[in-house]
C-alpha cells in the first residue's frame, strides 16, 4: 500500500535538490512510498535493484555480517542521502523502528540529473564576418573531427539533409524529445531556456555560421533542454539521432574499464567526477577532480589541455555527455564503463 509523501520532502533529498522544479514535479508525480515495520529489510547486501532509496520517516539500520554498522534517521544530514547507495549494495539495511521509504528509478533519476545539467551553452559574442564562413570548413577543422574515420565523415556529409526557416521559426522546442543533430550553413539562431521565473525564456548564446547544437538530447536520449529560434533566415544541416550516434558519437567516445583506467591514471590522467558536489561528497575515487556536468561548458578552459581525464558518473551518462563536451574543446577524454560502481572498494572514499 503506497503512502502520501511530502514534496518539499522530496525535494530536499540528494541528488533531487539539484534539479530544476518542473524536473523535480515530474519526478514525484512518478514517485510513491511505502511502509517498513521493525526488523524488516528495505534490501540486503547484494542486491542489484537500480533504485535510490530514501527513508523518509523513522529510523534504519545499516547492517554488515550480522552487525549494525550505522544508524540513520530521517531528515537528518545522512537521512537526506540514498541509503547505502551501489551496486551491488555493500550492506544490508533495515527498519529499526516503523519507517516510510521511497525508491527512484536510477536510471531514470539519471536521465533527468543530465538532461537538468546539459542547458547551460556558452555564451559568446560571434562577428558578422563569421557568416561568410564555410561551415564545412570549420566543422573539419575542429581536431575532435580528426578522431572520427574518414568513411564516416564522408557519409556524415551524405546522409546530412538541408533544412530551411524563416526568420522567427523554431528549429527545436524544450521538452521536444531530441530527433536531429544540427549544422548552421547560414543564418543565425538564438537559445533560449524557460523556467519558472521567465517562462518566454532566457537567452543562452547565439549561434551563427558553423556552430552546431542539438547533441545533448540525442547523447543523453533525453527531452530537448532549450529552445533554438532563427534570427534571420537560415539554411541548416541537419543529421538524424541513427546517424548521429553511430558515425560521430560513438567514435568520439573512448570507453574504458576500471583496470584500464587505473593503468591510465597511473601514467598521469586524472580521474574526473562530472556528478554533482553532493554525489561526489558521499561517494567518490580517491584522487579525482569534481566539475558537474552542468557546469563544464564554463569551467572547460580550467583544464589542463596537456592531460588526459577519466570521465564517470553513476552510469556513463552524464559522463558520455561531458566526453563529447570536452571533445570539442580539444580536451582529450575516456569514460568510465559503468559508472563509479566498477571501481574496487578500497579506492573510494567520502569526503
Amino acid at each position: 500500500m503506497s503512502l502520501e509523501i511530502d514534496p518539499k520532502q522530496i525535494k530536499s533529498l540528494s541528488p533531487i535538490n539539484s534539479l530544476n522544479p518542473e524536473n523535480a514535479q515530474e519526478l514525484i508525480n512518478k514517485i510513491t512510498a511505502t511502509g517498513v515495520q521493525p526488523g524488516h529489510y528495505i534490501f540486503k547486501k547484494g542486491d542489484m535493484d537500480k533504485c535510490h532509496i530514501y527513508v523518509l520517516k523513522g529510523e534504519v539500520e545499516l547492517v554488515q555480517d550480522k552487525k549494525v554498522i550505522k544508524t540513520i534517521k530521517a531528515d537528518t544530514p545522512d537521512g537526506l542521502q540514498p541509503l547505502a547507495h551501489g551496486f551491488p549494495r555493500p550492506v544490508s539495511v533495515r527498519a529499526k523502528s516503523p519507517v516510510v521509504v521511497t525508491k527512484i528509478n536510477s536510471d531514470m533519476l539519471d536521465i533527468m540529473l543530465t538532461w537538468d545539467q546539459t542547458g547551460s551553452y556558452a555564451v559568446e559574442t560571434l562577428d558578422d564576418e563569421d557568416d561568410d564562413t564555410d561551415w564545412m570548413s570549420r566543422i573539419l577543422q575542429t581536431r575532435a573531427f580528426h578522431r572520427i574515420p574518414p568513411a564516416n565523415i564522408q557519409a556524415m556529409f551524405m546522409r546530412m539533409e538541408s533544412v530551411s526557416f524563416n526568420p522567427g521559426e523554431k528549429v527545436i522546442e524544450q521538452d521536444e524529445d531530441g530527433d536531429y543533430f544540427y549544422i548552421i550553413k547560414e543564418g543565425r539562431c538564438l537559445v533560449t531556456r524557460s523556467t519558472p521565473a521567465n517562462p518566454n525564456g532566457v537567452k543562452l548564446a547565439t549561434l551563427s555560421v558553423g556552430d552546431s547544437f542539438g547533441e545533448e538530447a540525442l547523447i543523453s536520449d533525453s527531452k530537448r533542454n532549450a529552445t533554438v529560434t532563427m534570427l534571420t533566415e537560415g539554411h541548416l544541416m541537419r543529421l538524424n539521432k541513427e546517424d548521429f550516434n553511430s558515425l560521430l558519437n560513438e567514435p568520439l567516445l573512448d570507453w574504458v574499464d576500471y583496470d584500464e583506467a587505473k593503468k591510465l591514471v597511473d601514467g598521469g590522467a586524472v580521474w574526473f567526477d562530472v556528478r554533482l558536489p553532493t554525489e561526489h561528497k558521499a561517494k567518490h575515487i580517491k584522487g579525482s577532480i569534481n566539475i558537474p556536468l552542468i557546469f563544464l561548458r564554463m569551467k572547460a578552459n580550467s583544464l589542463d589541455s596537456e592531460k588526459k581525464y577519466i570521465i564517470y558518473c553513476d552510469t556513463g551518462r552524464r559522463s558520455s555527455a561531458a566526453s563529447f563536451l570536452l571533445n570539442e574543446k580539444d580536451i582529450v577524454s575516456c569514460v568510465l564503463r559503468d559508472g563509479v560502481d566498477t571501481a574496487e572498494p578500497s579506492d573510494l572514499e567520502s569526503a
